[in-house]
């Protein structure tokens, strides 16, 4: 009989073990991805043109002017603002799924990728800027691992 209740009190234990770190997990588990707190440094909100805050500044990624970009940025940008054709029609102007959750979280269908050529290498390489429905544009230089909001107007 004392057998019995060792073990019942036991499975009892590890399934309350189980349940507490799930819930930790759950909870811990939707926050961890989400973007760092709005930087409060004067460089980080610029205005863009016609005074507004410049859309993405609210996900708290640092601020870069598209001029201080690889050059190659500019042109993808000036095909974007064109509606292309892009250099690589399958794999430019389609929803970009931020998968590695380093963006703001949306709707699927919220964000497009493009490339931005990487002179001399063989594949499309590891650059790319990303447009949001709110015309928030960001820029990775490697394949997602980080990202910056671009002010197109600088």
């Amino acid at each position: 009989m004392f057998n019995r209740r060792r073990i019942t009190a036991a499975l009892i234990g590890l399934l309350v073990l189980v349940l507490g770190g799930w819930l930790v997990k759950d909870n811990l588990g939707g926050s961890s991805g989400s973007p760092a707190a709005p930087s409060t440094s004067a460089g980080s909100a610029a205005p863009a043109k016609g005074g507004s805050a410049l859309p993405g500044t609210d996900s708290g990624l640092p601020v870069k002017g598209l001029s201080t970009l690889p050059p190659q940025a500019a042109d993808t940008w000036k095909l974007i603002e064109a509606g292309g054709p892009f250099p690589y029609p399958r794999n430019d102007d389609v929803v970009f799924e931020n998968r590695e959750k380093r963006l703001p979280r949306k709707q699927s269908g919220y964000y497009h990728e493009y490339t931005v050529k990487t002179p001399g290498s063989a594949d499309r390489g590891a650059r790319r800027l990303i447009s949001g429905q709110a015309h928030e544009l960001f820029y990775t230089g490697d394949h997602y691992a980080s990202f910056v909001v671009v002010d197109p107007a600088r």
